[in-house]
């Protein structure tokens, strides 16, 4: 019998440890998705745009004019493309805020105040990201 409760007893521990692995790798998962691919497609956006006009100037030998047209041409689609983008967002935030709370509620009372501080710190990244990548509309 005592066999019988010790295997029983590490069979729930094992569960435990394995759960909370899938908790953390859950969590970490989002932060990464959130930080890394989150940037990727702001990035993919805003950056690339311009080395894809040095690229179209170098290799098509673009006089000055048309290197003015050809960024004209693309800062307007980027404007475009944010336009598009923008009724997402509140829908993000909303993804975002559930998402957090569900985190929230699985910390102990200890860890929710640093979290709290740590998701402060990401939404203060986000929006001096997004204040940095603000593309003012084309001259015309």
């Amino acid at each position: 019998m005592p066999n019988s409760k010790a295997r029983l007893e590490a069979a729930a521990l094992v569960g435990v440890v394995f759960l909370l692995g899938i908790s953390l790798g859950g969590v970490a998962n989002h932060l990464w998705g959130q930080r890394v691919w989150g940037m990727r497609n702001e990035l993919a956006v805003t950056a690339p745009q311009s080395r894809l006009d040095d690229q179209l100037t170098e290799e098509l030998q673009l006089t000055g004019d048309q290197q003015k047209q050809l960024r004209a041409i693309t800062a307007e689609a980027q404007v475009k493309w944010r336009e598009l983008y923008s009724p997402l967002e509140p829908r993000r935030a909303d993804i975002r805020e559930q998402s957090h709370e569900q985190m929230r509620a699985i910390l102990t009372p200890e860890q929710q105040p640093k979290f709290d501080a740590f998701m402060q710190r990401l939404a203060e990244q986000r929006k001096r990201e997004a204040a940095r990548s603000a593309i003012p509309a084309p001259a015309r």
